[in-house]
């Protein structure tokens, strides 16, 4: 018998601040997998889809579930939103999709209503030096994970498990609610009737995520894996502390979805053509001015999850050198490049100055140290026309193709799609 991985799996990782389009690119490589996996975030998060010539918003289930047949899994590193993901299991079969396919780990753990009331209060308390939380108990729910007193999918489908464990933090959270908060204590038996029945319509879904993906591996199934933010997001490798909880690096899938790295085989980061964020801290690439303002039209910069304007600046290569190297990246896809057409000259930003001259090439690992450089531009031409209707690479002007092979000498890796418009049609295979 042979052991041992044979057809080892894709990782699509986010390598800006979130939001650069990877739910295209997941969709793109979803419909060709076997097995789609979410290992990381809760509904703070959201791909925009657009499949046969419908737009989907998902938050929590895997790109793969517009793919009948498809099995899509929720590993044990997401938490879960037991209402919001009812809704968006609801919303899609209201529209045809077919949900039955989805499993989610019992070790995943639950966000419960006190959650999503510490989130709003403690960044209400922090002033002026808030986080920009989407608000939705993500944070708090990771904090009670790492503190070991949360509730999982496991108590959620077990009424008498749950209830008795529910009840417990219940009372230690309103304590805290009154006591510290100052706010009215939680109706804690009304909050544990509603979520059992939540728990009574999500049992069918519980399946060990960690036991299908190896088997999926070991059976030479095509595997991919989903995560959600970017890489600058990351707890630990991002810019902290404006980040979000969880791991969206290529080694938070391993963590996630309870699978060793050797069944992984190619890393795939997720970029735009520029640099967008949503949220607070510092951004070396930020533009505040007129071109920044028609990158955000043009590119339709809006939250999938929250609507909230993102902040929108110049391509960072720093950055992305910085995405490459933590994540192992073994290609690019480079989304929204018809964005900056017409726009005129171009800049790359190539390294960062700080105030006594010396010049950073690696991302520094302190805000404070990131808000006092400047970024190190390097000028190339722009673009003009329509770039919508190119269907191979080759068809591109030779002013796109020399900007796409800059930011590959510049990153240090290969591109391997290029985004030129929304649709799955409109990404260019290399």
């Amino acid at each position: 018998m042979k052991w041992g991985f044979q057809m080892p799996a894709k990782v699509v990782v986010g390598v800006q601040w979130g939001d650069e389009g990877k739910g295209k690119i997941i969709d793109i490589l979803a419909s060709r997998a076997d097995v789609v996996i979410r290992s990381q975030g809760g509904n703070n998060a959201g791909h925009t889809v657009e499949n046969n010539g419908e737009v989907y918003k998902l938050h929590l289930i895997p790109s793969g579930i517009l793919y009948k047949g498809t099995p899509c899994l929720i590993g044990c590193g997401v938490v879960i939103d037991p209402k919001g993901i009812l809704q968006e299991i609801d919303g899609l079969v209201a529209r045809g999709i077919d949900c039955e396919n989805l499993r989610i780990d019992p070790r995943a753990h639950v966000i419960m209503p006190w959650h999503i009331e510490l989130d709003g209060l403690s960044e209400k308390m922090r002033g002026g030096s808030e986080i920009g939380t989407t608000r939705r108990g993500i944070g708090p729910c990771y904090m009670d994970k790492a503190e070991r007193c949360g509730l999982r999918m496991y108590d959620l489908v077990n009424p008498d498990v749950f209830e008795e464990k529910a009840k417990s933090v219940g009372e230690m959270k309103n304590k805290l609610l009154t006591a510290i908060y100052g706010v009215e204590a939680l109706d804690i038996d009304t909050i544990i009737k509603e979520y059992i029945e939540y728990g009574k319509r999500l049992s069918k879904y519980i399946a060990d995520v960690s036991v299908l993906a190896y088997e999926a591996c070991k059976q030479n199934k095509n595997v991919l894996f989903e995560g959600a933010q970017g890489t600058l997001l990351d707890i630990d490798m991002g810019t902290y502390p404006f980040v979000t909880s969880s791991h969206p690096v290529s080694g938070g899938v391993c963590t996630g979805c309870g699978i060793g790295p050797t069944a992984i085989d190619e890393v795939i980061g997720v970029a735009k053509a520029y640099t967008t964020r949503v949220g607070k801290g510092p951004f070396p690439t930020e533009l505040d001015d007129e071109i920044g303002e028609t990158i955000r039209t043009r590119g339709n910069e809006f939250g999938t999850t929250t609507g909230r304007p993102r902040r929108t600046g110049w391509f960072d290569a720093v950055i992305l050198r910085h995405a490459v190297r933590v994540n192992g990246l073994t290609g690019l896809a480079i989304n929204k490049l018809d964005t900056l057409s017409d726009i005129g000259e171009l800049r790359i930003c190539v390294a960062y100055k700080k105030q006594d001259g010396s010049v950073l090439k690696d991302y520094p690992a302190s805000l404070e140290e990131l808000a006092l450089c400047e970024p190190v531009y390097e000028e190339i031409a722009g673009f003009t026309g329509d770039l919508s209707g190119c269907k191979k690479f080759d068809e591109l002007p030779q002013a796109c193709k020399d900007y796409i092979k800059r930011l590959e000498e510049v990153c240090e890796c290969p591109v391997t799609m290029v985004g030129v418009g929304p649709a799955r049609t409109q990404n260019l295979e290399r």
